[in-house]
C-alpha cells in the first residue's frame, strides 16, 4: 500500500487515485487473478505495462483512476488498504455532456465480497460530486455475468447493443451499453 489518503470512504471501502508506487501490488494481483478476468479483461501484469497504463490514468485529464481498497483486514483476508479492484473513468468530456465511460476489475482475492459494489458508490458519489459529471456509460460484453449484476445493483439501467463494439482478445466483441445519471441516484 502506498498511500491511505483516500478520495471517499465506506465501511469495508475506499477508492484513491493509482500512483506509480502501486505497481507491485497492482501487478501481483493481476497476476493472481487471470483467470478470473479472462476472456473480459486484460489489465496490467507487469511493471512496464503498469507504468504506461497508470501514467496514461495519472496524466491524463480525460481520465481518473480509482483504486478500491479493503479498508478492514480480517482473518485470512488481505490487511487494511489492500488493492481489491480498480474503477477507472475513461473518455471524459465535459462542457454540455459532462459524461465519462467506466471501465473496472476486481482482484480474485475480494471477488464476490461487496467490495467493489461499494467502490464502484463511492465512484459515483466522486464523479457526480466533485468531478462534475452527470453520466456515466459502461459497456459490457452480454455474457459477462458479474460485471452485468454490479452495475444493475448500482442502479445502472440498459440503454441498447452494440455489436462489434470493442476489440478484446483478438476479436470484435458485442457489448450491452449500461449508463447512470447523477438524477438517477
Amino acid at each position: 500500500m502506498s498511500d491511505t489518503t483516500y478520495l471517499a470512504e465506506g465501511p469495508r471501502a475506499a477508492i484513491r487515485p493509482f500512483t506509480h508506487a502501486d505497481a507491485d501490488e497492482f501487478t501481483a494481483r493481476t497476476r493472481e487473478s487471470m483467470e478470473l478476468h479472462r476472456p473480459w479483461l486484460f489489465p496490467p501484469a507487469d511493471p512496464a505495462a503498469y507504468a504506461t497504463y497508470a501514467g496514461a490514468l495519472i496524466e491524463d485529464s480525460a481520465r481518473a483512476g480509482f483504486l478500491v481498497c479493503e479498508r478492514n483486514g480480517t482473518a485470512g483476508k488481505p490487511a487494511d488498504g489492500a488493492i481489491a479492484g480498480f474503477i477507472n473513468i475513461n473518455n471524459i468530456v465535459m462542457g454540455g455532456f459532462r459524461c465519462g465511460a467506466l471501465g473496472y476489475g476486481a482482484f480474485a482475492h475480494a471477488a464476490g465480497r461487496g467490495l467493489m459494489s461499494e467502490g464502484l458508490e463511492l465512484v459515483l458519489g466522486h464523479a457526480f460530486g466533485p468531478l462534475g459529471l452527470h453520466r456515466l456509460e459502461v459497456n459490457v460484453q452480454p455474457d459477462n455475468a458479474a460485471s452485468i449484476a454490479l452495475v444493475r445493483r448500482a442502479g445502472f439501467r440498459l440503454e441498447g447493443f452494440s455489436p462489434d463494439f470493442l476489440f478484446i482478445d483478438g476479436a470484435w466483441r458485442d457489448h450491452e451499453r449500461w449508463a447512470i445519471t447523477a438524477e438517477m441516484r
